[in-house]
């Protein structure tokens, strides 16, 4: 028997209920879900602050760094159109408040925003020079905010009179329910050696009185004298560009990050999304995880690991090695894959979710994404970004959109070729009526609305050709639903039937509101470019899928 029949051409709507099972229905007491995580529930929008909205002219330091100027650093590539920025450009949070309005519209949750710790008030003259389209650090700034050298301080270019952190994190919640998600870097400072002449800040940590607690002194890292309390909080080896790495062996490293990221959930992060996870051991993160765990127990944590192997991020997520989350990188890889292709076959999707017996300690808690500021960003039209959308937000794992992926922003760009370029108040007005953005906000609302598409397990049915179904199943003491999700990636309207796993009864359109009575399958038109959500609320009363849903519970910890 086909789980899935497809039809491919210009047909009306249309709905084929069988009426023709009639076994005696039987429901399920056991729980179904994939995950437990309260933060499974939020959708996240990931912006760099100062690339979103200036919203506080005053605080853009337009005249900062002197001879090594920090503002608005164009390069410039071969076409007319071809410019990227390495200079703050200032976005603030001031930007990020007064569209708050339009996020939440969007239907996202929280907010994931670029570390706000105070950075060097010079652009970098070590290094390896960067251009357009050229990797290098030599002539960058730190507008992206990972360069810290005051982890307890808030860089000046961020904050506005009556709107410091503790207030924005506040306002969000409260005005907007929108949680924060705080970048934070506990790996390395800013750039520390290769400087002709050594340039205040950089390689330079301080602490929460404005303490010196360590210094680089532009030294390369197998000259850095041990026996000095600033230089012994680096290591001696090189790792990431020219930055200053921590030693990981230091008590005193681990008092001071702990210390200062305390402090920033006490003013309002809601969750840690964690820069470069891979360049510590597991023990460190370990530790760092205990430590803000015991005051905050559960606090959600999820980090970059920037490699394409599952079974290397599954590390990261085991509980002795601390428990955390990832980006899904190879989540990454296979949504770009099928839809920046028209004529991919959407079987070719299915590499990445690990939904039996897999790597992670828990797939359905990975934040997928598939653009960020270090990829190139999809390089696709419209129909790609409303197609991986359709599929973020219905599929396994935690969905993280780029700021600008809702209209198409800079596709097919890398770092340094238009990534971050600025976004500002008009990339907002576009959005407000983009065919992306519109389409976007009506399946992250469905999502939101949905604890099967939040937290359920996932149960494929068929993925073949330009259509992809599966359910999404939640089920505990105190709520029960399934989610059945049709997808088209394909330019015309595919007629898709589902002839088994259905549960009997009522089942509702998410989008138009119809309710459906199913017995056995059920036929619907799916338009080009578009999904179908129905719900089931209530117990699993299908036999087939109550045998199918306690195998793939066994994996889910």
């Amino acid at each position: 028997m086909n789980i899935l029949r497809r039809t491919f051409g210009l047909v009306g709507m249309a709905l084929l209920l069988n009426a023709c099972a009639n076994s005696p229905e039987t429901t399920s007491t056991a729980h179904y879900y994939g995950t437990q995580e309260p933060f499974a529930e939020e959708a996240i929008y990931f912006l760099l602050t100062d690339r979103f909205v200036d919203g506080d002219p005053s605080n853009n330091h337009e005249n900062q760094g002197g001879a090594f100027p920090t503002f608005d650093r164009p390069m410039y590539g071969r076409g007319e159109d071809q410019v990227a920025n390495v200079g703050y450009m200032g976005g603030d949070f001031q930007g990020i408040l007064d569209n708050a309005d339009y996020l939440a519209d969007l239907g996202v949750t929280a907010l994931w925003i670029s570390p706000i710790v105070d950075n060097p008030n010079q652009s970098f003259s070590g290094g390896d020079p960067v251009g357009f389209a050229q990797p290098g650090d030599g002539g960058k700034t730190g507008f992206h905010g990972y360069w810290g050298t005051n982890f307890y301080r808030v860089d000046e270019h961020w904050e506005s009179d009556g709107l410091r952190f503790s207030d924005l994190t506040q306002r969000l919640r409260d005005e907007y329910d929108l949680k924060l998600v705080l970048d934070i870097v506990a790996n390395h400072s800013s750039p520390a050696y290769s400087m002709p002449e050594d340039q205040p800040m950089f390689g330079e940590v301080y602490g929460p009185d404005g303490e010196r607690v360590a210094d680089h002194k532009n030294r390369e890292p197998e000259n850095l004298d041990p026996n000095d309390p600033l230089q012994a909080f680096y290591e001696q080896e090189k790792d990431l560009a020219q930055l200053g790495k921590f030693d990981a062996n230091n008590p005193a490293v681990m008092d001071y990050v702990v210390g200062a990221y305390l402090q920033w959930i006490d003013q309002g992060a809601a969750a840690f999304r964690i820069d470069t996870l891979r360049h510590k051991p597991h023990a460190f993160w370990k530790t760092f995880a205990e430590r803000i765990r015991e005051q905050h127990p559960d606090f959600f944590m999820f980090g970059e690991s920037f490699v394409f192997d599952a079974e290397f991020l599954g590390e990261h997520t085991r509980p002795e090695h601390g428990g955390l989350s990832v980006l899904d990188f190879p989540a990454q890889r296979a949504l770009t894959g099928v839809f920046e292709n028209p004529a991919s076959d959407y079987a070719d999707i299915l590499s990445y979710l690990h939904l039996k017996n897999g790597p992670y300690h828990n797939p359905y808690e990975l934040v997928t994404f598939y653009e960020n500021h270090d990829i190139r960003r999809m390089n696709g039209d419209a129909q790609a970004f409303i197609n991986a959308n359709n599929w973020l937000f219905t599929a396994r794992g935690i969905p993280a959109i780029y700021y600008g992926s809702e209209i198409g922003f800079m596709p097919g760009t890398k770092e340094h070729e238009g990534n971050r370029n600025y976004f500002g108040e008009e990339g907002i007005e576009r959005a407000r009526h983009h065919d992306i953005a519109q389409n976007l906000k009506r399946i992250a609302h469905i999502r939101q609305g949905s604890v099967a598409l939040q937290k359920g397990l996932q149960v494929n049915l068929d993925f073949e050709g330009q259509t992809a179904a599966f359910l999404r199943v939640y089920q505990d003491d105190e709520q029960a639903q399934t989610a059945l999700v049709l997808l088209n990636k394909g330019n015309t309207p595919a007629t898709m039937t589902v002839d088994r796993w259905l549960n009997r009864g009522d089942w509702k359109d998410e989008t138009t509101g119809d309710i459906h009575s199913v017995k056995r399958e059920v036929s619907l038109e799916v338009p080009a470019y578009g999904v179908r959500v129905l719900t089931f609320e209530g117990r699993v009363n299908n036999e087939d899928l109550v045998e199918r849903l306690d195998e793939l519970q066994q994996s889910v910890p």
